[in-house]
């Protein structure tokens, strides 16, 4: 199995477990105070990951120029605005489905990778990311509801805006990467992580200061949950980085889909939310996308 489809599974069910900590946060500080949660929380855990590597393997720190932090302040703004979305929309819908409406981001991932980056995408591989979001859809699209209406407005109009903000992050964070002049795989993804959750920590920190000092002070109040969320969207996103330095941001995001059905088992277990034979059929052929998706890569 390649390096990058085990940091990708690893990521994606890190990312579940903060996602499901974030949303229970919701009610408690608000939106924007468990958005900034993963941002603030998660930046000591950055630098630990990275002080880590220091010591374990000696290699300097590679110094970001100009396209490597324009690339990473761009992920980084689309990744608040996404998590912001995405904690809007779990609360006026269950955990599982707010999750698969993200999904649709592995197209636009590859869309805008081919366009941004360069990054080539063989027919076999489109093909797999094509019938992966055909299982979302099936996943996500109610009998009856019809395609257009699940397009129209309300809650999956905002669920499917986070899953494209979450993909001009990934697009963002692979070219600050990829732009790192110097270092191994792994010394450049905790570098731009460091400096991401710098750049988002320190935004929504002055933010909060000046327009929700409550649900700051309210994130410090729930302490434990805030740490656990940090650390958990640290390591999560040191997996994604991991995989974005190795192979394209579609390739990960596509495999981070069965995150679709670790979101599912949280909703039944945790959340007590039921789950279909629709939904089942709509996981097994999103499943069947990405194990194409990992014979095309094999």
């Amino acid at each position: 199995m390649p390096l990058w489809v085990g940091a990708a599974l690893i990521g994606a069910l890190a990312q579940t477990g903060r996602n499901a900590m974030q949303a229970s946060l919701t009610a408690a500080i608000g939106t924007v105070g468990a958005t900034q949660v993963r941002f603030l929380f998660g930046l000591p855990f950055a630098l630990l990951f990275l002080l880590g590597h220091w010591l374990l393997t000696g290699a300097a720190v590679p110094v970001p120029g100009a396209a490597t932090l324009g690339w990473t302040v761009a992920g980084s703004l689309a990744q608040i605005a996404a998590t912001a979305l995405m904690l809007k929309v779990m609360q006026s819908r269950g955990f599982g489905v707010t999750t698969a409406w993200l999904k649709v981001e592995p197209v636009l991932v590859a869309l805008l990778g081919a366009i941004l980056l360069g990054d080539v995408l063989a027919p076999g591989v489109v093909l797999a990311i094509a019938v992966a979001v055909t299982g979302v859809l099936i996943l996500s699209v109610k009998p009856g509801q019809g395609i257009a209406r699940f397009f129209d407005g309300g809650p999956a109009a905002l669920g499917l805006l986070a899953g494209l903000a979450f993909g001009i992050a990934a697009i963002g964070f692979r070219g600050g990467i990829t732009s790192l002049p110097d270092g191994s795989f792994l010394n450049r993804a905790l570098t731009v992580l460091v400096l991401s959750l710098a750049v988002q920590a320190g935004l929504l920190l002055i933010w909060m200061v000046i327009a929700d000092r409550r649900a700051l002070a309210g994130s410090f109040a729930v302490w434990q949950s805030s740490l656990g969320a940090g650390f958990l969207g640290a390591f999560a996103s040191a997996f994604w980085f991991i995989g974005f330095s190795l192979t394209s941001a579609a390739n990960v995001r596509t495999v981070a889909l069965v995150e679709v059905i670790f979101a599912q088992i949280v909703a039944t277990f945790v959340f007590r939310q039921s789950v279909t034979r629709r939904q089942l059929l709509g996981m097994a052929v999103m499943l069947a996308g990405v194990a194409t998706l990992m014979q095309q890569q094999g």
